[in-house]
């Protein structure tokens, strides 16, 4: 998938995927019910991190006050076992430490992560009209780690590291989040744990099969389910001092949910950041947790903990609705086109799975929240496999998008969604007659939600553009979606997909 599979990759392994857990909180928000809870915010900017100005002392905390915060992680860590049933093995070391450490410790690992996962995801994100064209994405992730991180464990040293420019009393439910990762760690292996979701196909000798689509998205929902954890105890924590806790306390999930959405009011770099990249970051702590709460439900701490750590979810959609979790849904092997063939004039740039999530975002960003809301749960499958022509790293990427709906009339909303979307991502768009049916529009039959109109676009639509042509074909469950591909491979693929070379084509350079 080309969030974890690129650009979160990276922010994954800082926060999970090598153990360190990304930030907990920013300085405490009070709920309605006067309870002090954490501000999350997952935020992201283009921006420099930059350094306290001048005339701006940073606060320390005091020798004291670091000394008393030391202690309290024996009792947190127990606090956090109890809460989650996960034993506590032995001791967390911990460690006080500067922004200047941190940043550094954040530089180098970065630096350490695959960069070149990091650039095709980023160009696979431009293509789709995602990220702004001139937008630096490796910046952007250092900004918002060194920008929100209160509080990280590592799990290659064994150590929960605090940090020294955070009063005290508001490290503490940081504590809770991060000693929670130092439980998992100790019972599963966060980095193992992890490492076995993060697969990239894109660096594969082998073509894609459909089990390869199936699991590319195990890094995020093994990252949720991580993240889900540390938040739910971590709430937990802050509600006891008034005899609360998650279960009993609605109104503080629902502000947390808000604050990781639509950030909280210092937080003007996750605000400005592009709705894919907040949506993408937000995901494994809110849905996360909404999931965590579910399985709480559903079966108590031990299935919410233990159980699904031992047996998690593999895929968004079981996260975003954990009911397919819990049924065990599963669902049909997506087509994989014959690769090989039908991109031999093509190099391999990128290829993955665009997960629920992501298209959940992806139809939010074209159409609007309403509609992403009511269609994006009928989504059954999807990837895309990015190319540049034999040689020509410079050409324009060309990209194969295919997805699978619920049925027949969903796949032609979302084909008209993303077809409406394609003049606002290129400088010239001229559409072309289609072959077939045209777009109807009407109201949402049968919804007891306040009507909404759709479009529903059928049949095969073509548009030329300077990066060469878009089509989008709408058949029966299935949406096809071809980007700068010359004439010939798109007549294969659809021949292999369809039955049949479309006639209608046009030209295509």
């Amino acid at each position: 998938m080309w969030t974890r599979a690129g650009f979160l990759v990276v922010a994954g392994a800082l926060c999970v995927e090598l153990g360190v857990a990304q930030v907990g909180a920013s300085p405490a928000s009070r709920s309605e019910s006067g309870t002090q809870t954490p501000a999350i915010s997952n935020q992201a900017s283009q921006q420099t991190p930059k350094p306290s100005p001048p005339d701006e002392k940073e606060i320390k905390i005091t020798p004291h006050e670091a000394e008393v915060l030391f202690h309290s992680v024996d009792e947190i860590l127990e606090f956090d076992s109890k809460e989650t049933g996960l034993a506590v093995k032995h001791s967390v070391k911990r460690r006080l430490t500067s922004r200047d450490e941190v940043l550094k410790f954040l530089t180098e690992h970065m630096k350490e992560e695959d960069t070149r996962r990091l650039q095709r995801s980023e160009m696979v994100l431009k293509k789709f009209g995602l990220l702004p064209r001139d937008f630096d994405l490796e910046k952007l992730l250092l900004s918002m780690l060194e920008e929100q991180i209160a509080g990280y464990y590592d799990p290659k040293t064994k150590t929960v590291n605090l940090l020294d420019w955070i009063p005290s009393l508001e490290q503490e439910p940081v504590l809770a989040h991060e000693l929670t990762h130092a439980l998992q760690d100790q019972a599963i292996g966060l980095a193992k744990f992890m490492k076995k979701g993060d697969r990239d196909l894109a660096e594969s000798k082998k073509e894609p099969k459909a089990e390869d689509i199936e699991n590319d998205e195990m890094d995020d929902a093994r990252q949720a389910i991580v993240e889900g954890q540390a938040e739910a105890v971590m709430l937990d924590y802050a509600l006891k001092p008034v005899g609360r806790s998650l279960a009993d306390s609605p109104e503080v999930v629902s502000a947390m949910e808000s604050e990781m959405e639509n950030g909280t009011a210092d937080s003007a770099v996750f605000k400005s950041a592009p709705l894919f990249l907040r949506e993408s970051l937000a995901f494994p702590y809110n849905y996360g947790l909404k999931f965590e709460i579910r399985m709480m439900e559903a079966g108590g701490r031990q299935k919410a903990f233990a159980s699904v750590l031992a047996n998690p979810p593999h895929t968004s959609r079981q996260i975003m609705q954990p009911e397919t979790y819990l049924s065990g849904e599963r669902l049909s092997p997506m087509h994989m086109v014959d690769f090989a063939n039908d991109f031999k004039d093509y190099d391999r740039f990128d290829v993955g799975a665009i997960g629920e999530n992501d298209t959940a975002t992806m139809i939010e960003q074209y159409a609007g929240k309403q509609i992403s809301e009511r269609l994006y749960r009928d989504w059954r499958g999807a990837y895309y496999y990015a190319v540049h022509p034999k040689g020509q790293p410079g050409s324009p990427l060309g990209v194969l998008y295919l997805s699978r709906w619920s049925s027949a009339e969903k796949a032609g909303e979302f084909a008209s969604v993303y077809a409406k979307a394609i003049a606002g991502r290129y400088k010239s768009v001229r559409e072309i007659k289609a072959q077939q049916a045209v777009a109807q529009s009407g109201p949402q039959a049968q919804s007891t939600e306040p009507a909404y109109t759709v479009d529903v676009l059928k049949g095969r639509h073509e548009w030329t553009t300077e990066e060469g042509p878009v089509v989008v074909d709408a058949e029966s469950d299935t949406v096809l979606v071809m980007e700068s591909l010359d004439a010939a491979t798109a007549r294969s693929i659809e021949r292999e997909l369809f039955g049949s070379a479309n006639p209608a084509a046009g030209p295509q350079n």
